[in-house]
Formats: C-alpha cells, structure tokens, sequence
C-alpha cells in the first residue's frame, strides 16, 4: 500500500523507498531514499533547526536524481534516433546498389498475372513530363540563389525593376538583363495561365471537401438516429427445422494462384452456419500453377470427406479473368435451382453467422439485388503502409458506403463479402469484362435498373491488407483506371436510364466525376506540380489556408471512423499526397484507355490469419490427417515448399520508383526556393512532402524485404 502523508502537517505512516528502473540494462538499479518523519516538518518544531535543513539537503538529492534520470532517458531517446538513422541510410544505400526500379520489366513478380503491355514510349510520358518540370525547377533554383546574393528581392504584386537599368547600355550586366526579361515574362506570359489553374483546382478541391463534409455529416445524424437495416423475423424453415429464412444459397471463391490462402478461406466457407442442403460452394480456381491445382483440389476433396456440399471448378481458357471466372460459373446448369449467390475473394474468411446475419434482408424485400458487408484486417497494425490503408477503408465503409446506402439505397459493390439476387444479376446483363472493375460495372448496371442495395456496417468479414508498397500500388493503379474505363461505357446507358434526375447526377457528378476523376486530378497537380511552380512563379499565389487549413481538415475527418490512428494524421496526410501520382496516372491511363488501363495484377497475399483462425485450421488439419491423400501429393507440397524458399531468396525485393523519387527532388527543390521569398507555410509543406515521397520512392514504408 502506498505511504499516505499530510502534507500541511505530519505523516501518517513511515516513509517507504522508491526504486527506480533504469531503461538501460547495463545500468544497476538505484534506490531513492522515500521521504520520511523529518521530510515532512516545519522548521518551528525543532529547536535547533537542523531537521529542516536536513529535509532541504534529502529533496535536493532526490531532485538530482530525478533530473539525472530524465537526461537518461534523453540520452537513450537521441542514441535510439541515431540508431534508426544510421539503420535508414544503410537501407537507402542497398536500395541504390541493387539498382531495381519499378520501370524493369524484367523484375516483375512471377505470381502476378498481368493482360496486357503497355507501349513503353506511353509508359514514360508521364515520368518524362515529371523530370522536365524536376530540371527546370533545379535550374530556375540556381538562378533564383544568384538574384538573391546580388540583392534582387521582388515582391508580389509591386516590382521595383528600374534599379537594374544603370549602365550606357540601359541595363546593369548581362545577368541583370536576362534576370529582368524573365520577371517580365513571368508577370505577362506565365503567371496568368498558372494562376488560372490554380484558381481552378483551388475550387475543384472545396468541392470535393464539401462533398466529404457532407458525407460525415450524413454519417453522424446516422448514428444519433440509430439509423440501421433491420432484420424480419423469419418462420420456420420446414426442411431443416430450423427457425428462420433458409432459400438456396450459392457461395463463389474466385481464386487465382492464391497457394498461400486457399486453406482458410475454404475452411471459413465450408463452416457455414447454413442447412447443407440449402448451400452449394464453388471453389473457381483460375491458377495457371499445376502445383496449386493440385493442393487446392485435394482440398476440396477433404472437404467433401467431412460432409461439405463443395465442387471444384478449373478453367483452361481463362477469359476474362475474375469476371470470365464468374461468369462461367453461373452459366453451370444447377444454378437454376439457387436464389441467392455470396461471392468472397481467396483472402476473406466469413464468420459462421455471415449468411444468417446477410440473407434474411431479402425477405419480402423484393427490389433489394445486393447486400454487402464491411471488411476488417487481420494485419492493420502489420506496418506504417496498412495502418494507413486502414485509416482509407475505415472512412469507405463507415461514410461512403454506409451514406450511400442508407440514403441512395446505391453503392459500389466491393466484388466480395457481399450476396446478390441472381435474378438481379440476369437483370443487369451478368458479368462482362469489359473493365478491370467488374464489381462496380455490375452495380452501376444493377442501379440503372432500379435494383436496390444495403450496406450492414455492424456485419464484418476478416481479410488482408497489401503489407508492401509494390502489391499496393498496383491494386490502386487497377481500382483507379477501372472506373474511368467504366465511366467511358456506361455515360450513354446512364443518359438513356429511366432513373430520376437526382440519381443520374449522383452516378454522373458525385460517384463518378467528383470522387474518381477530380480527386486524383487536383490531389497531384494542386499539391505535386502548381504548387512547387509557384514558387517559381511567384506572381501566381497558392493561399496559405489551401496549404494548411483545408487539408489539415480533410484528413481530421477521413481519420474519424478509425480513432485509434489519430497519431497517424500527419503521415497519413502526406502519404495520400504521394498516392496521388499513382492514382493520376491510373485514372489519366483508364480515360484515354491507355495500355496500363487493362492491366490486371493479382494482389500478392500473406496469409495471415487471426489467432482463432489459426487454432481451427490445426484442428481441421488433424482432422484432414486420417483421411486419406492423393498419391505423391505430400512428397509434392515438400518439393513446392522448398523452391518457394528458394525463389523467394531470389526474387523478392523493394523496389525504387522513379516517379515519386523525381517528384521528391522536385519538392525539395521549391521547398528551397520558399525559403528566399521567406513563405513559412508553403516551406514546411513542401520540405516534408519532399520527404514523404523521398521515403516512398525508397519504398520505405511498407514491408521490408531487402
């Protein structure tokens, strides 16, 4: 028990000692002396005095210990930062020596399916353009540096130019003259068509953010309303017994290459909480890999040996990859005989309850087509890149998706952890692979036919986040080219529809333009090129609350439904900055439908599972044990097992990308350039931008391979 004191009087227990851990363990332990009787007494209660000086002497000991003990630990913080810095450019330095960029094609990943090649002179426009705008800002820099140690300070919008006119010649040098000509083409040639577009992007940018705002706030008045779909109580299923609404279900894992997950999600799926004559799984596996075949084969069989109604499906033409897949699955004829189809993606693993929880929203609920689910990640506290992730798909399904639904009954289907109407499938026209989205295709066509959708946030589905910048970049280079592909082929549909006027600007303006097309375009140009030219350009001004106030709010608001990852604002902001340039290029590639727009990467997984996960599985496994194998097949997971370790010694590695790196010296340079003219704001915006995608292009903020 703690010593209690009166600290005006006595005390009234006897003083204890207090230890005192040192954080380094090279250091032994001190004991303090904890205050005692004469600590505690006034001066007038002892003769001679002498208690009080001593009490003096023992406070000032322990306050020297105490300061003693902060500079430890400052001292432990500094060499812990020198560590950290010497461990970061020991990695910058292997990263330059193995000289693997994202441009050589001959370092792609062997597991990633890919459609299509893009015209490598397409492919560098962007990087070209990128180090045109680089050169002339280093260039304009050194210039720049020269006016300034000759005194040449010009202001906006008043210039005092007359001061260079001083010799016979009518001006002062040959530096002076070309300095002069260039202010002047500044103020008449550049600095109205910069301002202009800055003008433009500024409003473009408060658009979107009073769109965002307005999510929130639809966001919150649903949860002081409580607002949620509600459950109708079902009756009695007779086949089963069972209480409650049991129509056929058929459930679809599309699946390509996916060795390191097959067995997790088969297994959640097969534990379904649903009557077995009721459910049908399908296990569409599209691997090119004869080995994975093989070990996903053979566990559908084991499977089908516990009792599972499961079938395995190969195609040998694989048209159309994830869309073609399904597409060709619901063209089997006992399709027929199912109501309902649940579809989930090779790396989520439902809960027993998911299509209890799911299902019964369509009952007597017949204009309802979809119901969709929320996704949860088993790895979001992996590294910085998926807390981040989190952070984005927090807001997406807490704001956008849940906004949506309860308000426009419309959403972009999220292509798993979500059960369709069949019926409202065969409506929409089925699955087409006509863009890279096949998720959002079917939910625009679904919407244009008056199908309605639901959105349970409280429902949610394990799955995995990219744990590398490389996986992530790619997926976000698909989901941003993809719905400017789609955009391009469903405007007409969407003009001809017969939906309400309100419906067809939100598809038009909100879902399509605002938060697809004119997000990534005023993200990298406002922020990675107008930006850093005007200061260059000073005569074309960026306001400072463009700079700080709006996105400092922006990311307030995004970082919301996930409060936990407030730390994270700040990194957070930059690091959506830096995605811009991949989200640009992709959305610039899917709306003049450039080479990269049909590119299909399949998103590199982990495996990783929950603790409860990883318990069931060793159950299941022990289960599997006693019942029998195919032939060779475990000699066959040895040998694959072994080239794996093999390959991935040889073949895994982070990359540098060439894009954010010269986006970064780009940065940096006008982070430079701010500090002549003295704009404070503009400078710390920058020079950590310039930072952010200095660590990106380094890929330094994701998994660390080597």
């Amino acid at each position: 028990m703690a010593p209690s004191f009166d600290w005006w009087g006595k005390d009234t227990r006897r003083g204890t000692p207090v230890v005192v851990k040192m954080e380094n363990p090279n250091w032994s332990m001190v004991e303090l002396e904890g205050p005692s009787k004469d600590d505690f007494l006034i001066a007038g209660e002892s003769p001679t005095g002498r208690t009080r000086e001593k009490a003096r002497g023992k406070n000032a000991k322990q306050l020297t210990w105490v300061l003693l003990l902060k500079a430890h630990k400052a001292a432990g913080c500094l060499t812990s930062i020198g560590s950290a810095m010497v461990d970061l450019v020991a990695t910058v330095r292997r990263r330059v020596a193995s000289g693997r960029t994202d441009e050589d094609d001959a370092d792609a990943d062997a597991d990633n399916d890919v459609t299509g090649k893009e015209n490598p002179t397409v492919k560098s426009r962007f990087y070209s353009c990128i180090k045109v705008f680089l050169w002339l800002s280093v260039l304009l820099l050194g210039f720049e540096v020269a006016a300034f140690f000759k005194g040449w300070h010009f202001g906006t919008p008043n210039f005092q130019l007359d001061y260079l006119w001083a010799s016979p010649w009518g001006f002062k040098g040959a530096f002076g003259w070309i300095y002069s000509q260039w202010v002047l083409i500044r103020v008449d040639y550049l600095a109205p068509p910069l301002q202009f577009l800055t003008n433009a992007c500024v409003i473009l940018f408060i658009s979107q953010s009073l769109d965002r705002l307005i999510l929130c706030l639809g966001c919150f008045w649903i949860r002081f309303k409580k607002i949620q779909p509600v459950l109708k109580p079902g009756d009695e299923d007779l086949e089963s017994g069972e209480k409650g609404y049991f129509p056929m279900v058929l459930v679809q894992i599309p699946m390509c290459n996916e060795k390191e997950v097959y067995q997790q999600s088969i297994a959640a799926i097969c534990n379904l909480d649903w009557p077995k004559t009721n459910l049908l799984i399908q296990v569409l596996d599209d691997s090119d890999d004869p080995t994975t075949q093989l070990l996903i084969k053979e566990e559908v069989h084991k499977w089908q040996q516990e009792g599972a109604n499961i079938v395995y499906r190969h195609r040998v033409i694989r048209d159309g990859y994830k869309a073609g897949n399904l597409k060709s699955a619901m063209n089997c004829s006992y399709v027929k005989d199912y109501e309902f189809v649940a579809i989930f993606d090779a790396d989520f693993q439902p809960t027993p309850d998911f299509l209890k929880r799911t299902v019964p929203h369509f009952k007597d609920n017949e204009e309802l087509g979809l119901v969709q689910a929320r996704w949860s990640f088993v790895n979001r506290d992996e590294n910085l890149l998926t807390r981040l992730q989190n952070i984005n798909l927090a807001f997406h399904f807490e704001v956008e998706q849940q906004v949506n639904s309860v308000f426009l009954n419309f959403f972009g289907f999220n292509g798993t952890a979500g059960v369709w109407r069949i019926k409202a499938l065969e409506d929409a026209g089925g699955w087409l692979e006509r863009t890279t989205v096949e998720d959002m295709d079917i939910a625009v066509r679904a919407h244009l036919h008056g199908w309605k959708f639901i959105f349970l946030n409280d429902v949610e589905c394990q799955c995995e986040l990219p744990e590398s910048y490389e996986a992530y970049r790619k997926q976000q280079h698909r989901w941003h080219s993809g719905p400017m592909q789609l955009f391009r082929l469903c405007l007409p549909a969407i003009i001809r529809s017969k939906i309400s006027v309100w419906k067809k600007f939100n598809l038009i303006f909100l879902f399509f333009l605002l938060r697809k097309l004119i997000l990534p375009f005023y993200s990298f140009t406002l922020f990675c090129i107008i930006l850093p030219m005007t200061m260059f350009v000073p005569e074309a001004e960026l306001p400072f609350w463009v700079v700080c106030y709006i996105p400092a709010m922006m990311s307030f608001l995004n970082i919301l439904p996930a409060p936990k990852s407030f730390p994270f604002i700040v990194p957070y902001l930059l690091f959506e900055n830096t995605m811009s340039v991949t989200k640009f290029n992709a959305m610039i590639s899917g709306l003049f439908q450039l080479g990269s727009a049909y590119e299909w990467v399949v998103t590199k997984k982990s495996g990783r599972s929950s603790e409860g996960d990883l318990v069931s599985l060793v159950e299941r496994e022990q289960k599997h044990q006693r019942g029998a194998s195919a032939p060779g097949l475990e000699e066959m997971k040895e040998e694959f097992e072994k080239q794996e370790q093999k390959g991935s010694s040889r073949k895994k590695h982070n990359r540098i990308y060439v894009k954010e790196l010269a986006l970064a010296f780009l940065l940096l340079t006008a982070s430079a350039r701010s500090l002549l003219s003295a704009q404070g704001i503009h400078f710390y915006f920058l020079l950590f931008q310039g930072i952010s995608f200095l660590l990106v292009g380094l890929d330094l903020v994701g998994e660390q391979i080597g």
